[in-house]
């Protein structure tokens, strides 16, 4: 992080020699020191390069992942229509369709912005695909797709509390790799994964709770 400190005009008199600034003086960039050491000032053009934070290899790999983890679960929500009459559970599939799809195609923008490789529709179906954190296996999907009425609405929220889970999980991995989710857009996706993910466990672990009040 880098300060900008303009020195301003002293209170006092012309006579106790404090003054305004010479004309066509710049500002002093200064960069805080590391606990225990100064802060020392820096030049602009070495402020401009201290600025370009870069993505790393993880980053690339969380955003990758996440593409596909994201395609699992708007696919689970595309079960509810057809299986179960609760509008609560409509309501929650129809925002995690949203948020997610929307999600996926900033994810899928940012990848080939930089360069990097863009994971197709299907590549998580493909033989010998490794699972991201939470996801459901092909026999939990399968299960889930053959349960109706509250059976289905208990899987449904059973998997996607561990799906988010997950999801807190990668979020989690990616913080902890050096250098990691220091660009600008990754700090704010996953910032934004972790609030909503949270928040929705939450609100769907009160929803199981019902499910198996009343089945």
């Amino acid at each position: 992080m880098l300060i900008v400190a303009i020195a301003s005009a002293g209170c006092g008199s012309a006579g106790m020699g404090s003054g305004p600034p010479h004309a066509g003086s710049t500002p002093q960039i200064v960069q805080p020191g590391a606990p225990g050491e100064p802060s020392r000032v820096v030049g602009a053009a070495q402020a401009t390069d201290q600025s370009r934070v870069r993505f790393t290899a993880a980053d690339v790999k969380f955003m990758q992942g996440m593409i596909g983890h994201h395609q699992q679960a708007v696919e689970m929500v595309a079960l509810i229509g057809a299986r179960t009459s609760r509008q609560d559970m409509k309501l929650l599939g129809k925002r995690i369709d949203l948020s997610q799809t929307d999600e996926i195609g900033m994810m899928q923008h940012w990848l080939e912005a930089r360069g990097q490789d863009v994971p197709g529709p299907h590549a998580m179906h493909m033989h010998g695909a490794t699972l991201m954190p939470g996801m459901l296996s092909p026999d939990e999907m399968k299960q889930l797709a053959d349960a109706t009425g509250a059976e289905f609405d208990r899987l449904f929220l059973e998997g996607m509390i561990k799906h988010h889970g997950g999801a807190l999980t990668m979020v989690a991995d990616l913080l902890a790799s050096p250098g990691a989710a220091q660009e600008s857009e990754v700090f704010a996706f996953v910032s934004d994964v972790e609030a909503d993910q949270r928040m929705e466990i939450g609100r769907m672990e009160a929803m199981l709770a019902m499910v198996k009040e009343h089945k």
